[in-house]
């Protein structure tokens, strides 16, 4: 990954003539990566007399580790430059990280004394420097895989993870991490041997080793111990009880196989804020039962309780309220419940739901009465009266005496048309003989009606009587106009009608048919 810094130039990697010097964002400083334990000089663009300038240079090595040494020859150095330092086996190549003020607060946090001890800057690093040191970079994988081998073969407890050859290739630093104590020392004669190289066993932490091969986080960043953490704290499991975490190893635990060091960094905070929340020792008594602690929301200053035996139900009770509660047990009082602290109220009964409806009650017997009867034209009401209403044969006769504003029915009035789904045809009487039928007297020899869709009488009729047909006696040609009567003789014929307008005369009848004049339509 590129880093922001070294693509614009802010981060002071910029040579004399004003161009970046850094990585450009191809992806390295010439330390194995661009965003390890990288540093942002803020204070890049001051320009300071070279007399005033503080001499002592961060120097970042391969895996993020940094040392400091002295610019004794007082050279022109940026960030980003490679350099030739003075070590205690030979000379070894560099990386200009940091210079200058921030230098001496990083000497003042480390506790690093400006004597001395401190090793001086040879030279800049020259082409030739470069291509050797790459030289050595390349080796550094070939051996520590040989190196896993060997100490398989001598059955060594211990984990080989990093090697870093020097730049001269005098001397080769193995990286281990182990749990217990190793005796190395056939391992060094092997490996001495093998390599021809000074060999260095230096032992790591398992975050060390983290930090030395970097990786992303469950949080989607990169490694702080590869990035910017350089002192690696204690954490203990107490930090994620504080915190009301979950005690998952799997989600606590970072790739390091360790607790995550991002669990210090807001403890601070939940201490100060648990400083108000009161300690729960046992169980609060009341009178519905006693109740257990389930959960504490600390910045909320909520606590959970569950009643024993309905332990699925949680109470949400103010902390406040929690430390009456406890002052009150410690004193031998028994609250009602965590709502009501006073045990020696009255119990207030709840009315019940008829109580509780006695108004709506009082107020339909003031003001409902007696539902109107239903007039004619207002259909409003009519199914209920209707359904509310008992078979007619046990209802009385209507009395005489009852006005009926239509007036007395006439005696020989005709039934009722059937309609579909009507179902008063079976109970009908026969038609009476006075009733005028516009269209004559039925013949006798009708055939059976036919069933109308809906009609639910005439499945209740009997089978009705087959009646023997007499024969039609023989008859002449049938004139023109002439309609069959009833007994199959000649009626009186009619004439034709034709619908004409007002304005023309009527059509004289023609011949065979009746004299008389059409009657006016």
């Amino acid at each position: 990954m590129a880093c922001k810094s070294c693509s614009t130039g802010s981060c002071g990697s910029k040579s004399v003539t004003g161009e970046v010097a850094g990585c450009q964002s191809n992806g390295g400083c010439g330390s194995g990566g661009c965003n390890k334990m990288n540093v942002f000089d803020w204070l890049s663009d001051l320009d300071v007399p070279q007399f005033q300038r503080f001499h002592v240079v961060e120097i970042k090595f391969k895996g993020g580790r940094k040392e400091y040494f002295r610019n004794s020859n007082k050279l022109e150095l940026h960030t980003g430059d490679a350099v030739m330092i003075e070590s205690s086996t030979g000379i070894h190549l560099g990386i200009v990280s940091l210079q200058g003020e921030l230098v001496r607060l990083q000497l003042l946090k480390k506790s690093i004394k400006d004597d001395d001890n401190l090793k001086s800057i040879i030279r800049i690093a020259t082409d030739k420097d470069l291509e050797k040191h790459e030289q050595m970079i390349a080796r550094d994988m070939p051996t520590m895989y040989r190196g896993r081998q060997i100490i398989g073969d001598l059955k060594l407890n211990m984990k080989l993870s990093d090697v870093e050859f020097q730049s001269d290739g005098t001397k080769a630093v193995f990286y281990y991490s182990s749990d217990d104590r190793v005796d190395f020392r056939e391992l060094i004669k092997l490996l001495a041997t093998e390599f021809k190289v000074r060999v260095e066993m230096k032992q790591i932490s398992l975050r060390q080793e983290a930090g030395r091969l970097g990786g992303i986080g469950v949080c989607g960043r990169e490694l702080c111990c590869s990035t910017w953490l350089t002192d690696f704290k204690n954490v203990t499991t107490s930090a994620a009880r504080y915190q009301n975490l979950s005690l998952n190893p799997v989600k606590l635990s970072g790739q390091c196989g360790r607790l995550k060091c991002c669990l210090n960094y807001e403890l601070e905070t939940y201490m100060d804020a648990l400083k108000g929340i009161p300690t729960i020792e046992g169980r609060l008594k009341t009178k519905k039962g006693d109740a257990i602690l389930q959960k504490t929301d600390i910045f909320k200053r909520m606590m959970w309780f569950g009643i024993v035996g309905e332990e699925a139900i949680w109470i949400p009770v103010s902390c406040d309220r929690v430390a009456e509660i406890i002052e009150l047990n410690k004193q031998g009082i028994i609250p009602e419940s965590f709502s009501d602290l006073n045990p020696d109220a009255p119990v207030v009964e709840k009315p019940s739901v008829s109580e509780l409806n006695s108004d709506l009650e009082r107020m339909d017997k003031k003001y409902g009465g007696k539902k109107p009867a239903n007039k004619p034209g207002n259909n409003r009401g009519g199914r209920d009266r209707f359904e509310n209403r008992g078979p007619r044969e046990n209802r009385g006769p209507r009395p005489e005496g009852r006005d009926n504003p239509r007036g007395p029915r006439p005696d020989n009035r005709g039934p009722k048309p059937a309609t579909s789904g009507n179902e008063g045809d079976a109970n009908r009487g026969p038609r009476p003989e006075g009733r005028d039928n516009p269209r004559g007297p039925r013949p006798d020899n009708r055939g059976p009606k036919p069933a109308t869709p809906g009609s639910e009488g005439d499945a209740n009729r009997g089978p009705r009587p087959q009646q023997e047909r007499k024969p039609r006696p023989e008859q002449g040609p049938k004139p023109e106009g002439v309609a069959p009567g009833v007994d199959g003789e000649n009626a009186t014929p009619k004439p034709f009608k034709k619908k004409f307008k007002k304005k023309f005369k009527p059509r004289p009848p023609r011949e065979g048919g009746s004299s008389e004049a059409p009657a006016a339509q």
